[in-house]
């Protein structure tokens, strides 16, 4: 490993920026007082394992009642502690039940494995059994009488709740609700599923149950504050003390940008095709569904290890996948070319080198990815491949702050009223609502939401509570990843494609938009808003597209503000006008047209951030020669597209304007806004690190190598004006007040 790394530092001396060891990490044990029950102890020691520290520290805290979140790098082991703790407390109670959830299918199945090999040693006769979608209908009551520990996903939960009373006897007995991967519950998709969980908290009360959460999560910013919010719980407790060995680690920072005429997906197959022919299995981590093939095809065309190089991605069957998984496990595959569905905690065995093409958008996400390489005392090999964007760069330029820098806060906000709506209509359904009851569950929007359902006439007040009167079932218009009622279907040769909401198909599915499904590539012919159908046609195309957006805000309703020495901080609530203007086709990263389309304006209420600057500043910008307006425009951009350093969230999931005069503050402003009706907390998070936020996009802007700005630092893929009036030195200039003081 040592030559490889060093024959890559000779062959690409400019791709090569850093080179990052991290030493092994020994084991650290616990110990249990009292011991885990014989069976469970006999498990253990059959296979040699000796619990790590905070594998110990878990199951004591779990014996304590405590609601628990295990927070502990990739492949340390957080799966065992708990369900050891889950076990030990079901044997221990006879007619104890437990409900696992997972984010993914994939995980679930992985997962079921797992416990069924423990039932069978302990023969205890458990039945862990997968509840969702794909259970056929025949094993659903047996699986609902019988098992004592279930597992599913929260789409399929949010489904079966109505139904509480074919689950009365697994809800009377609730001991334990496991929810694994909990910081992938963040943004609309978390907000959703925190009001998810208080239904499901106020169905197991109704039974006479009030269950132990247990968490298990990457290493974040803010463990408890999210446990807090997801579960709205007030006692949980963080186990972050890793004890689990680890081996050396090597992490490679590859810039793409260090070697100009190869394109930044050709680069990641060579990578991989080196790692591969020197030994390595590997696992490569791309963009998307369409480079996972790509790249996989593009490698094993330079190898001479036939069928060893696969791809892997969502839309194969479950089979498909398992097979992969399965020889990734045995050594079987060399290679494989993954989208981001191998992130998580799919068991695949240990691998040697680990490819991420492109920064996966967080801290954690990147740790995830790496961890994937090396478990146990292994020593391993991580390449993060840096592409031609703000963030990428960031990190390619000040590797020192990757390393040093904590995790980003996963942010979730179940009090946005559009989500806390939709929740409260579904509660209506499950069990009439109790207004002096249920605000315990649902918080300090609930009185207002009751009230709204009333003036739509979807709930009516009886003598039993606030019960639904709606026609159609609540859990069939309320969707978890989604707001908008209003939908578009995407449709091929007669073929469900795939079903979008209306902001997205506007985004996604406009003409001429090149659509990826299952692997495939789509060009979307023609988008009939007032059909609700975009007919597609299946095209082998090498290019992609990205859209223009047109934006204005006006602003609601301030929520707090902060007076700085360089002006003002805002918080609050605002209305966001988006409009799809056009769509630039691309090739890499080269744009090789624009074209234009007439879609409607979206309107929307969420929150933003917003800022204002003094008429001095102003003065002294357009004195030393810049454009004033140049560099309010560059700043947003760059301010936006760190926004995820602080923030768990994509740049796509937050919206900007900038203007030198805005009708609503009378001064030059620039707004930062969550892209989400009603807003999942991102605006006010970053509000609360803002400061934090214009250094690192002051750093970012002054140390790159360009002259007047370029898509490494303040152009943005989806600008309106598609990059036109950007000033980087103005935007240094406005940075350097931002980040001067701390206040």
């Amino acid at each position: 490993m040592e030559r490889f790394v060093d024959d890559l530092r000779q062959s690409y001396p400019n791709a090569v920026v850093h080179v990052e060891c991290l030493p092994a990490r020994e084991a650290r044990f616990g110990q249990l007082d009292p011991p885990l029950p014989s069976a469970l102890g006999s498990f253990l020691d059959d296979r040699g394992w000796t619990l790590y520290a905070h594998q110990a520290e878990t199951i004591r805290r779990v014996r304590d009642g405590r609601h628990v979140l295990v927070t502990t790098p990739t492949a340390s082991g957080k799966t065992l502690g708990f369900n050891l703790a889950v076990l030990e407390g079901l044997l221990e109670s006879p007619n104890a039940t437990a409900l696992y959830l997972y984010p993914l299918k994939a995980l679930t199945q992985d997962q079921q494995s797992t416990l069924a090999e423990m039932d069978d040693a302990l023969k205890h006769d458990l039945k862990p059994r997968i509840y969702d979608g794909d259970t056929p209908q025949g094993q659903r009551a047996r699986i609902r009488e019988n098992s004592r520990i279930v597992l599913t996903n929260p789409h399929a939960l949010h489904q079966y709740l109505p139904w509480h009373h074919k689950w009365r006897r697994f809800f009377k007995n609730l001991k334990y609700v496991v929810i694994d991967e909990a910081h992938a519950y963040r943004g609309m998709f978390g907000s959703n599923v925190a009001l998810l969980i208080r239904r499901l908290r106020r169905i197991a009360a109704r039974f006479g149950a009030e269950p132990q959460f247990i968490l298990s999560s990457a290493t974040m910013a803010n463990p408890r504050e999210h446990s807090h919010t997801l579960l709205g719980v007030d006692d949980v407790a963080v186990v972050s003390d890793d004890g689990a060995p680890s081996g050396e680690k090597t992490m490679v920072f590859w810039n793409t940008q260090g070697r100009p005429g190869h394109s930044v997906h050709r680069q990641t197959s060579d990578l991989l095709a080196k790692s591969v022919e020197s030994g390595f299995q590997t696992l490569c981590f791309t963009v998307s569904r369409r480079m996972a093939e790509l790249i996989a095809r593009w490698t094993q065309e330079q190898t001479d290890l036939d069928g060893t190089i696969t791809a892997y991605r969502a839309g194969y069957t479950p089979e498909e996948r398992r097979a992969i998984e399965q020889a990734l496990k045995s050594g079987e595959l060399r290679g494989v070319a993954s989208t981001n569905a191998l992130e998580l905690g799919i068991d695949v065995g240990s691998l040697d080198a680990v490819l991420i093409a492109g920064f996966p958008g967080t801290i954690l996400s990147t740790w995830q990815m790496a961890g994937r390489a090396g478990r146990g005392p292994q020593a391993s090999l991580v390449a993060l491949l840096g592409f031609e964007n703000p963030l990428d760069q960031y990190y390619m330029s000040h590797p020192d702050v990757f390393f040093a820098k904590p995790h980003e806060h996963a942010i979730v906000d179940p009090q946005n009223p559009h989500v806390l709506l939709g929740h409260v209509m579904c509660a209506a359904a499950e069990l009439p609502l109790s207004t002096e009851r249920d605000a315990a569950f649902f918080g300090e929007g609930f009185p207002s939401a009751i009230k709204a359902l009333q003036r739509q006439n979807l709930i009516q007040k009886t003598p039993m509570g606030h019960v639904y009167r709606g026609t159609s079932r609540p859990v069939e218009t309320v969707a978890l990843d989604r707001l908008s009622e209003h939908s578009v279907q995407v449709i091929a040769d007669g073929e469900l494609l795939e079903t979008l909401e209306l902001r997205r198909a506007c985004e996604e599915a406009h003409p001429g938009a090149v659509f990826l499904h299952r692997g495939e590539t789509f060009v979307i012919e023609s988008l009939d808003l007032d059909t609700g159908i975009a007919h597609a046609s299946r095209q082998d195309v090498d290019f992609y597209t990205d859209t223009l957006r047109q934006t204005d805000l006006s602003v609601r309703r301030e929520l707090d503000h902060w007076r700085r020495a360089w002006g003002t901080l805002h918080v609050g609530e605002v209305q966001a006008s988006e409009q799809v203007i056009g769509y630039r086709t691309r090739q890499y990263d080269r744009t090789v047209g624009l074209h234009g389309l007439d879609l409607p304006e979206q309107t929307f209420e969420t929150v933003a951030l917003w800022f204002t600057l003094p008429d001095g500043l102003r003065q002294r910008v357009e004195q030393a020669g810049h454009d004033w307006a140049g560099g309010l425009h560059a700043a947003e951009h760059a301010l936006i597209a760190m926004t995820p350093v602080y923030a768990m969230c994509d740049r796509w999931d937050v919206g900007g304007l900038s203007t030198p005069l805005h009708p609503d503050t009378g001064a030059s402003t620039v707004f930062i806004y969550d892209g989400h009706p009603g807003g999942v907390g991102i605006a006010e998070k970053t509000a609360d690190l803002f400061y934090e936020l214009a250094q690192t996009t002051h750093e970012l802007i002054r140390d790159c190598d360009c002259d007047e700005g370029c898509p490494s630092c303040i152009y943005s893929p989806k600008c309106g004006n598609n990059n036109e009036t950007l000033d980087k030195a103005a935007a240094l200039m406005i940075l350097q007040v931002l980040a001067a003081v701390d206040a």
